[in-house]
């Protein structure tokens, strides 16, 4: 926030704002000025272009704000109203998305999965057969977690193709047993939703949240935001330098990460969701849908890390489109999102009545550190500097990332060279689970194309070996530059090409590219 000391005098009188009882000057106002001052120092200390954060207390907005810009050196403040992708927050949509349906008679919890998807399929008949609705909204199908989310990053597959497609990853957990955070699965959700209120997801959320809760900004797709003022802009690291991204859509993933809104109308959702589905004389879902979906369905465990940092936390588990977990002595139900150049982060203190919403434009760890911060303002927790604690954390984080990559390049065996002529390894690969890849030869070096999706293209250096270095010729927020390996057989030719970027979000060795 450039100006906090002028947005916390207009506050207290806003029209918009939860109005304040006249005359009276309350610990709780004197700690959110505290709290304030604290956000903007941290913002400035992270090196973030500028963020959005909201308080809900009692019912009450006690803080809704912006602070530093909507894009870096472009002069135009953050407010209340800026727009920033919330992403994987979006999963609590779904969920209570769902929850309606089952009130409405047109789904069970319980429900198959192929009751209402009947060409659903994973990696095993039993499993398939037995996944129930809910169990698509609490990860733990045995999918690997981020496992095929390469399926729908900027690749042209529809929703349901992306879902059908899951049939083709291997398992890497014990179903109902392991932990394994899904995207796939919430956009299987989407897919039951729509199978069973004949609805797209994007139209349903708009038509039972947006509309009746007045969140007038919030969207459920990146089409036609162009249009719209006030919208922030994604950054990122490359290199250690921090650039500016485009929006790019997520349309095929909305049930699992779609909603682009603002902290004011978040603060809407957090007093609806904080009034167990009960709020301004109307009925969104049942209290026991509310407790439904913030009942612990899978243990996800406590890090040694975790016990030293936080001595009052005891379990961790995920709900139903929530993480749940306890804190000083309650229980918090949270979310994070990460979005290309946007991170963002939710917690709601049911017994408090206190929910936080902290929003983004920068992929930095910052959100976690604020909340931190005004939980244990409210809780009664020690004053703590979290955002001083964890920025060592994330600057040790960025330099990894960047070591990584330039570790590719110092592990080249030198004086060796490719096994073939360049135009031997040109030609169409592919595989059943994502489709097809293309290398061809163009001014006179390799390049490789990923037919699904129209942005990964990258140019092919020679490493070592039958090894090449992979450079994409657009930047990505994710990863960078990797690796791209051709397999020989016995008789020197071709027969597969394996490829190896290095991040923590997208698994390039899951794809399968043999030669066709």
């Amino acid at each position: 926030m450039r100006h906090p000391e002028k947005f916390l005098k207009l506050f207290l009188v806003s029209a918009l704002l939860a109005p304040v009882l006249p005359g009276l000057l309350s610990s709780a106002e004197v700690e959110v000025e505290k709290l304030s001052a604290y956000i903007a120092k941290a913002r400035e200390d992270w090196g973030v272009p500028g963020l959005a954060v909201a308080i809900v207390k009692d019912g009450e907005v006690v803080l809704a704000g912006g602070y530093g810009d909507r894009e870096l050196g472009a002069g135009k403040p953050v407010d209340s109203d800026t727009l920033f992708a919330i992403a994987s927050n979006s999963k609590a949509f779904t969920s209570a998305a769902i929850a309606t349906l089952v009130e409405d008679g047109k789904v069970a919890w319980n429900d198959r999965v192929k009751k209402h998807l009947p060409w659903f399929q994973l990696y095993d008949r039993y499993v398939t057969d037995e996944l129930r609705v809910f169990e698509l909204l609490c990860h733990r199908s045995g999918l690997g977690t981020f496992s095929g989310d390469l399926l729908w990053y900027g690749t042209h597959y529809s929703s349901e193709e992306v879902v059908r497609r899951a049939r083709f990853l291997p398992p890497k957990g014990v179903f109902r047993s392991d932990f394994g955070y899904s995207n796939l699965m919430f956009i299987a959700a989407g897919e039951v939703l729509k199978a069973a209120s004949g609805k797209s997801w994007a139209e349903y959320v708009e038509e039972r949240f947006f509309t009746p809760l007045g969140m007038k900004r919030t969207r459920a797709t990146v089409r036609g935001l162009e249009k719209i003022d006030n919208v922030a802009t994604p950054h990122g690291e490359v290199m250690g330098r921090l650039v500016t991204f485009p929006w790019v859509s997520w349309d095929s993933m909305g049930a699992a990460g779609g909603v682009i809104s603002s902290v004011r109308d978040m603060s809407l959702w957090l007093r609806m969701q904080l009034a167990e589905g009960h709020w301004d004389g109307r009925r969104y879902f049942s209290r026991e849908s509310s407790r439904k979906m913030w009942k612990p369905h899978m243990l996800t465990g406590v890090s040694a890390a975790d016990r030293k940092r936080h001595p009052s936390t005891h379990f961790k588990a995920y709900a139903l489109g929530w993480g749940t977990q306890d804190y000083l002595g309650r229980k918090l139900v949270r979310h994070g999102g990460a979005y290309d150049g946007m991170y963002s982060g939710v917690m709601l203190v049911p017994e408090e009545k206190l929910g936080i919403v902290v929003l983004t434009n920068s992929m930095t760890g910052i959100s976690h550190a604020l909340i931190l911060r005004i939980l244990d303002a409210y809780l009664g927790g020690k004053e703590r500097d979290w955002s001083s604690e964890f920025l060592p954390r994330e600057n040790r984080g960025r330099r990894r990332k960047i070591e990584i990559q330039e570790a590719l390049v110092r592990g080249r065996v030198k004086d060796t060279k490719p096994s073939l002529g360049l135009a031997a390894y040109g030609g169409t690969y592919g595989g059943p689970l994502y489709g097809d890849a293309s290398v061809k030869i163009e001014d006179g070096r390799l390049v490789l194309r990923l037919a699904p999706a129209a942005d990964l293209v990258a140019d092919l250096e020679h490493l070592h070996y039958d090894t090449f270095l992979l450079t994409w010729r657009k930047k990505f927020p994710w990863f960078g530059r990797g690796t791209c390996r051709f397999l020989v057989d016995k008789s020197g030719k071709v027969e597969e090409l394996k490829l190896d970027v290095p991040n923590d979000d997208f698994w390039f060795t899951e794809l399968e590219f043999r030669r066709r």
